[in-house]
């Protein structure tokens, strides 16, 4: 009997489902949504001595879609360069959707801006590792980003400032 009482209490006490306040996240999807690998040199890059110098630069934006369901998107630009000609260019779009609930006001941004990224960023990383070889060039395997990092370096810029960047963006190089 006691049994049959203390699982009548504890059903009473766990609340319906949606009426819960602890936070939650879930990944709805991830899709590219724009990309460009773009190799204009063929097939005379083939030819070329050295390494081609590597520039890699990254933008973050989220924006929201619908109550608790936001959208994040990591962009990656690469262009690889010998001397004054162009080796490779890789362009990709990679987004995912994010459900969230119960997300204080305060951690939503840091959310959107440096965990979500860090979610996304292994399946763009072997996007673009695979797009560069099947380019006919070694694959290009991006080093981690510290998306944390990069967060809380924009928003103190941000805050020295005053009036910086645009807010729901970060940019930077790796």
């Amino acid at each position: 009997m006691a049994e049959e009482t203390g699982a009548t209490n504890e059903a009473e006490q766990q609340q319906p489902n949606g009426a819960d306040s602890m936070p939650q996240v879930g990944v709805i999807s991830q899709y590219v949504k724009d990309f460009s690998f773009e190799n204009p040199n063929a097939p005379a890059v083939y030819q070329w001595q050295g390494q081609p110098q590597m520039d890699v630069e990254f933008n973050i934006g989220a924006q929201t879609l619908g109550e608790g369901v936001h959208e994040v998107a990591l962009k990656i630009d690469v262009t690889a360069r010998t001397e004054d000609q162009t080796a490779f260019q890789l362009e990709l779009l990679y987004a995912g959707l994010f459900a969230l609930r119960n997300i204080p006001e305060d951690q939503l941004q840091p959310f959107l801006l440096a965990e979500a990224p860090r979610l996304l960023f292994p399946f763009a990383r072997q996007i673009v590792a695979q797009a560069v070889q099947d380019g006919g060039f070694p694959p290009l395997l991006l080093e981690p980003i510290d998306f944390g990092g990069l967060y809380l370096q924009q928003l103190a810029q941000q805050q020295a400032q005053a009036s910086g960047g645009t807010v729901g963006e970060i940019t930077g190089q790796a």
